[in-house]
């Protein structure tokens, strides 16, 4: 790092559990964000911010006027421009010296897995279960640590599922394919309160960071958030031995 660089994160540099050294794995470290809305919004801004180095982040949708709301990556001015495309150039403004690649594609099949693999860490910030479903499993395949985040009108929540560690469950052991599908709640039908999705988005970056750097104890289990109370519980999610995505591994 130069002079320039030390300046810049010195407020992160400066706590023991990051220091100098976990400044340089953060910069040598490289972040999948699939969904560039309301939580990829955050998330890809704080981890430009804190000095990941390389970020891609991935998002099919054009930005939207319901969007603004909540989506604070984007502006009045990029309504009609890819989210991606958008949010790259957000994050860019806060830290130039990231290196941010914007896929404008639906990530699926190979390109998924592509993507999935080149990364240290993904960040699941998508808002269908098809999605969820098949990032964990290529996170599983690849063996890459995967940040899901989810948040609908005052609720959030948050789990990790870290895949070199052979006790961590997997997204389907949480909410196995059977009890799920894409008739669940959605932003556009059900509404969500506008710093929620800030919350979780934040959460999932911090956790990606901890990841990353070495900081700290990765977040176990799961974590859901009411808005409404301002009431954070925690449930221990065990590894399930018949899960369908993550038994064979």
């Amino acid at each position: 790092m130069d002079d320039q660089a030390l300046l810049r994160y010195s407020r992160q540099i400066m706590l023991e559990q990051i220091d100098i050294d976990g400044q340089e794995r953060l910069l040598a470290s490289h972040a999948l964000v699939v969904g560039a809305g309301g939580l990829g919004s955050p998330v890809a801004l704080y981890l430009a911010a804190a000095g990941l180095g390389r970020l891609t982040l991935a998002d099919a949708d054009e930005v939207e006027l319901s969007n603004l709301q909540r989506q604070i990556a984007h502006a009045t001015a990029d309504l009609g421009r890819n989210k991606a495309e958008s949010a790259r150039e957000a994050a860019l403004a806060l830290n130039p010296a990231c290196t941010i690649q914007a896929i404008t594609a639906h990530l699926d099949g190979a390109s998924l897995a592509q993507a999935v693999a080149e990364a240290d860490v993904v960040l699941d910030c998508t808002d269908r279960f098809s999605s969820r479903y098949a990032i964990n499993a290529a996170c599983r395949a690849a063996r890459v640590p995967l940040v899901s985040g989810a948040a609908i009108r005052f609720s959030g929540q948050l789990a990790v599922f870290d895949a070199r560690d052979p006790d961590s469950p997997c997204y389907a052991c949480l909410y196995p394919p059977d009890d799920s599908g894409d008739e669940a709640l959605s932003c556009a039908e059900s509404g969500v309160v506008a710093p929620l999705v800030g919350l979780i988005g934040s959460f999932q970056a911090l956790e990606a960071i901890k990841l990353v750097s070495g900081a700290g104890t990765p977040h176990r289990g799961l974590s859901t958030f009411d808005g409404l109370s301002g009431q954070w519980r925690h449930f221990g999610v065990p590894r399930d031995p018949a899960c369908p995505v993550c038994a064979a591994y």
